[in-house]
């Protein structure tokens, strides 16, 4: 997917052992707490938690490119154990995957994945005397439709859908007046990038629309194919995934349809682009980490997902993909002053505004949406 840029690095070493501190360990060690810094008033009962971490290995199976590979190594010297840290391109990949029998202790699926694997018994619930740091989240990242209490998920980065554009090229406030429809504007013939995803390009005809993202209604669903049929027609838009972030930094086109953690790193590339969540409404998403039910070390998952939180770590992570942090005050400086993306648009995703939805698991949808998404890119 667009939004963990996969580089082709990554993809010969989809299976990472990062074991820089002595090799494995047995035993029980204390949870991990929360530095100065988060102000977590979880951390002393969590030092004081001793958790028995197997034969210290970890199988973590998330996204490429979404996390600082310092942090996985920090963890690896703090507590003696090993991560094997394997990589995915989609969410039905890694549910494949699971489907198979392939057993990983840490998942990283997006929200409308984890409500399908609640909904199969395919993960179970955190162990919250372990995860202690979760009052450090954001209100925009949890209590969340797929898993309203977090019994099952710790979230992890968050973000929308939005539109990318040269300001050189594009007046703001045409983008702000027509969101997803200036995609139907022919002056912009050959200078738009569409992401190549059914999903969330059926999302902005639903939007333009007035509809749900999440709408089963036959007649909706055609008239967005027919909204998608027309914005082929009148801005000629080149369908892509990953190349997009190279091609906005070079300012090859003049606008793009981006997640908003892509949007926050190439526009910190090149300062003339700026991002948008359209007036009608779009989608938020939140990646969260799972443990599977047949995860063959959870307690050592339970404490590696409440050190991801933890205020250096979470900084460390954002900082580095450009998603933003679940955790509040990680956000906070990042966006506020001083921060490494001050002033950057697209960092802090909108959140609280009503028309902006969550997707939801719907394999008979996202099956009759795919079927007419290869009309669209046909021209037919």
């Amino acid at each position: 997917m667009m939004k963990k840029y996969l580089c082709l690095a990554a993809m010969a070493a989809c299976v990472l052992s990062l074991a820089s501190c002595g090799g494995k360990s047995g035993g029980s060690q204390p949870a991990s707490g929360t530095t100065a810094a988060s102000g977590n008033a979880g951390a002393e009962a969590a030092d004081k938690k001793e958790v028995d971490i197997g034969n210290g290995v970890l199988n973590v199976y998330n996204w490429g490119e979404y996390i600082d590979p310092q942090v996985l190594d920090n963890f690896e010297k703090e507590y003696g154990v090993t991560v094997n840290y394997s990589l995915f391109a989609s969410n039905e990949e890694m549910y494949t995957k699971l489907l198979s029998g392939a057993s990983y202790d840490v998942l990283v699926p997006s929200d409308y994945m984890v409500e399908r694997l609640i909904k199969e018994k395919m993960i179970q619930p955190i162990d919250k005397s372990i995860v202690t740091n979760l009052d450090v989240l954001t209100d925009g990242a949890k209590n969340l439709d797929c898993d309203p209490d977090n019994t099952y998920m710790v979230p992890y980065l968050w973000q929308t859908v939005g539109i990318l554009y040269d300001t050189t090229k594009i007046d703001p406030a045409e983008v702000e007046e027509k969101g997803f429809s200036i995609y139907h504007d022919p002056k912009y013939a050959g200078h738009a990038y569409m992401y190549d995803s059914e999903r969330d390009s059926f999302m902005m005809a639903f939007k333009a629309l007035g509809y749900s993202a999440n709408t089963e209604n036959e007649a909706e669903i055609q008239e967005a194919f027919q909204w998608l049929r027309e914005a082929d027609k009148a801005v000629q838009p080149a369908y892509v995934t990953d190349e997009v972030i190279d091609a906005m930094a070079n300012g090859e086109k003049w606008m793009a349809i981006v997640y908003s953690g892509d949007g926050c790193y190439i526009s910190d590339m090149n300062d003339k682009l700026a991002y948008s969540e359209p007036k009608e409404g779009t989608n938020i998403c939140v990646d969260g980490m799972v443990i599977p039910a047949n995860a063959k070390n959870p307690a050592l998952a339970n404490l590696f997902m409440n050190y991801i939180l933890e205020y250096e770590n979470s900084k460390m992570i954002s900082e580095e993909v450009g998603y933003t942090s679940v955790n509040d005050q990680v956000m906070k400086d990042l966006s506020g002053p001083g921060g490494a993306y001050e002033g950057n648009t697209a960092y802090i995703p909108r959140s609280g505004y009503e028309k902006d939805e969550f997707f939801h698991d719907n394999e008979t949808l996202k099956k009759e949406l795919s079927e007419l998404w290869i009309k669209v890119k046909l021209h037919e």
